[in-house]
């Protein structure tokens, strides 16, 4: 039997530049699928928002294997965004979320500012209520260049999907940049409606007795417990140099994990690499939400938004 949050009476909702969720937990993009696969360990319906898996215009094979490996207190992943479109998306994933009554984020991909555009348009129509543009992919464009590294291309990138839709709009920015400020900046001056950080930092394994590298590509994104310093310490950075409301992740696997990033300016968390050791891990981080709240005194989850005292 799939579980759910318990009863309370704190006042869970928040919203996340327009985005209205009923607690302020979510998934990171390409931990949970679109739910399905999770609906028979937790009610997805009941958390604050499913993210989906980034989704192109077309399908993307992902890279050769090996592309994940576990680590100290984390794992690696050069999956490559594997999916297959956007068209699969609104004939199977989306209608489900719908049925069972989730809000949905959907998290767009491209390898180049028109492709961005264009999965935006392809969904315009579909059951969406808010978008997630994950700028951390290569712009084919541009020689292989990040599109989220550079103010320049975050700014073009984010103007363009913004004059597509009217709906919330939150841009996933890149940890492996110089001042992650800067460019969260240039996305709120281009539309975004919120901030989502962190994406995976880069990182590497080497297996010493075959002297060989753990995943084909050599080098992959690096999640789970170890970055939750990393992440805080952005989300700390970039509530405080944007008007506009803060998504944080990176290590959140209990409710005490949430509360820190609320405390330290986000709004709303997303539990990532944790659904891979615990399918229920979303509305244990709920639950935790909850306990601390009750715990503490605090009627409302709002009130700890930005409360770190320093």
């Amino acid at each position: 039997m799939s579980r759910e949050p318990h009863a309370t009476n704190v006042n869970t909702a928040v919203n996340l530049g327009g985005l209205a969720m009923k607690n302020p937990v979510t998934v990171a993009s390409g931990t949970f699928g679109a739910g399905m696969e999770y609906h028979d360990f937790v009610n997805v319906a009941t958390l604050g928002a499913v993210t989906t898996k980034g989704v192109s215009l077309n399908g993307w094979e992902g890279n050769a294997s090996p592309r994940i490996a576990e680590t100290a207190s984390g794992m690696l992943n050069s999956i490559g965004l594997q999916n297959p479109g956007v068209q699969h998306l609104k004939d199977i994933e989306l209608p489900w979320l719908e049925s069972i009554g989730a809000t949905t984020i959907v998290n767009v991909s491209g390898h180049s500012f028109d492709e961005y555009v264009s999965v935006i348009e392809a969904l315009e129509e579909a059951p969406v209520d808010a978008y997630e543009v994950n700028i951390s992919c290569p712009n084919v464009d541009a020689g292989g260049m990040t599109m989220g590294c550079h103010v320049p291309s975050v700014e073009k990138v984010v103007g363009m999907c913004r004059a597509a839709t009217k709906r919330p709009l939150i841009v996933k920015l890149t940890p492996n940049v110089t001042d992650v400020a800067e460019i969260a900046r240039a996305a709120e001056a281009a539309g975004a409606d919120a901030i989502s950080l962190i994406n995976t930092l880069l990182g590497m394994a080497v297996d010493a007795r075959t002297r060989t590298p753990k995943l084909a590509r050599v080098v992959g994104g690096f999640s789970g417990p170890a970055v939750k310093p990393v992440a805080l310490r952005m989300v700390w950075q970039v509530a405080g140099a944007v008007s506009v409301p803060v998504l944080g992740m990176g290590g959140i696997s209990t409710g005490e994990d949430a509360v820190e990033f609320m405390l330290a300016g986000a709004t709303a968390v997303a539990v990532g690499t944790a659904n891979f050791a615990n399918p229920a891990a979303t509305v244990d981080v709920i639950d935790g939400i909850i306990d601390y709240c009750e715990s503490q005194g605090v009627s409302d989850v709002n009130e700890l938004i930005g409360g770190l005292l320093c």
